[in-house]
This record gives C-alpha cells, sequence and structure tokens, in this order.
C-alpha cells in the first residue's frame, strides 16, 4: 500500500510503501482489551484506612454472670464503650458496628485491590498494528466523527518536525485541510443534567494525532492546540491510535517517522 507525501504547501512530493504494520487486520476485540488494559493500570488506588473506625475500645462481655456486660439489661448486643459508670452500672455509648456513631464501614472499598488487567506482549503489538491500520481507513476516520479533506490519507514531509511556533502549526494543518476538525476540538460547555456536577461541566473531543520520528520541536510547538497528540512513533499504543477503545482516530505520521518504522521493526 502506498500513500501520497504532501509537503507544507499541501503539494504532492512523492509517494511511499507503507510498511507490514500498517497492514495489519482489523480486530476492535484485540484493541478494546488493550485499551483497558493500559487504563486499568494507570487507575489510582483508594480505599478507607485499614483501622477506620477500630479505635475504640468498645469490649463487651455476652456472658451470663459478668457484672461488666450487657446480659440481662434489655439492649442489643452491639459493641458498646462504656462512657461512665456507677458501681456495676454502666453507661455505654455504641461503637465499632457498621451502624454506630464513629463505627466502621460495612463493607470499605479497600486500597489493596488489585485493578489492572494483563495482556500478552505478542496480543498487544497486534493491537497496536491494528489500531494503526484503521487510522488509514477513511471510512472509518469518518464514522468516528472528524473531519478530513479529500487527500486522507496521506504522510507529511519531516519539515513539519522543526515547525517551532504554535501560528506555524496551525497555518500547515489549515492549508491541509483540518479546518474543520481544529474546530471541533475546542472546549465546549455541556448542557445541564448531563454530569455537569461530578468534573464534566466542559468537554473536549480528541483531534488529530501527530506521529514523528523522536523528539523535535515540534512537541512543544504543537502541544498547545486544543485535541492534539503529538507522540514518537516509538512510544505508540492502543489507547492513543485509538481514544476510548474507538479506532480511527485521524493520524498524520511524518517521513522520517514512516522510515522508523520500517527500520527498527517496532511492534512486530
Amino acid at each position: 500500500m502506498k500513500l501520497h507525501i504532501i509537503n507544507l504547501e499541501n503539494v504532492q512530493s512523492g509517494d511511499k510503501e507503507l510498511p507490514l504494520q500498517c497492514r495489519e487486520a482489523y480486530r476492535p476485540n484485540i484493541i478494546k482489551r488493550a485499551v483497558h488494559a493500559l487504563q486499568s493500570s494507570a487507575r489510582q488506588a483508594y480505599g478507607a484506612h485499614p483501622e477506620a473506625g477500630k479505635r475504640h475500645s468498645s469490649n463487651i462481655s455476652k456472658r451470663r454472670r459478668k457484672y461488666r456486660g450487657c446480659y440481662g439489661f434489655g439492649i442489643s448486643r452491639v459493641d458498646r464503650k462504656i462512657l461512665s459508670r456507677r458501681g456495676t452500672r454502666f453507661y455505654w455509648v455504641g461503637a465499632t458496628s457498621p451502624q454506630t456513631r464513629g463505627g466502621r464501614r460495612s463493607h470499605p472499598p479497600k486500597a489493596s485491590k488489585q485493578f489492572d488487567q494483563k495482556i500478552n506482549k505478542k496480543e498487544n503489538r497486534k493491537a497496536i498494528c491494528s489500531a494503526l491500520t484503521a487510522t488509514l481507513n477513511r471510512t472509518m476516520v469518518l464514522e468516528r466523527g472528524h473531519s478530513v479533506p479529500e487527500t486522507y490519507p496521506f504522510i507529511i514531509t519531516s519539515d513539519f518536525e522543526n515547525l517551532t511556533k504554535t501560528k506555524e502549526v496551525k497555518t500547515v494543518l489549515q492549508t491541509l485541510g483540518f479546518k474543520d476538525e481544529l474546530k471541533r476540538s475546542l472546549l465546549k460547555k455541556v448542557r445541564a443534567g448531563l454530569g455537569t456536577m461530578r468534573g464534566r461541566r466542559y468537554q473536549r473531543k480528541k483531534g488529530i494525532l501527530l506521529v514523528v520520528s523522536d523528539t523535535c520541536s515540534l512537541q512543544k510547538s504543537a502541544s498547545n492546540l486544543a485535541g492534539i497528540d503529538i507522540v514518537p512513533v516509538s512510544s505508540l499504543n492502543a489507547e492513543v491510535l485509538a481514544p476510548g477503545a474507538m479506532p480511527g482516530r485521524v493520524t498524520l505520521m511524518t517521513e522520517k517517522a514512516v522510515d522508523v518504522l520500517t527500520e527498527k521493526k517496532l511492534f512486530m
């Protein structure tokens, strides 16, 4: 499979053969597994303190002839602590039990719980290649909701990696035909009733993924554009290529990035 090489002025300057990694069969089930594995490993553990609600001296006897117990007083067998006493008469206050004030929770979340899901190395590589192939499928990219020009997919020249200003990057992307895609990724306010009180007052859609050969000035200059991610080709993963386990993200690869993918035989 060959793709056109487009320069910064949106003029075709040649063709390039894609490596084997871009010809993998489309496997949405494996992509979903790989994305979930990444998301689960990034999940932060949370839970109650192991001793929360258990710091009371609430040992109370249930035996018949122990004066310091609850037997024969017509009270329920709940763990209690002694607030005051007068001889063998005690004033108890419930403690430790889940239904009491200051007591422990019945089944609290435990920080020791393991959330991370495992995935085989070969399976993960296959998922990355499959997601990479999906980014080159124009139909899938449009179904995902992206706005792309008629010439998509294509490879952009390596001069793109040397841009040092955000304004220049934005101008080049607009010249290439991604003007509507840049607008689509702007921050939008969610209307009332759709999760406005749970940290989702605003939403931002994922935009263009820029794949570069290595560390370059583009990583800094394009980082301030809404929805855009810049990733070295060696750091590609299933979540970046298919956010939310939905393959078909609009992706621009530089000519050098394709060369690195071919020469180093990444994800094979």
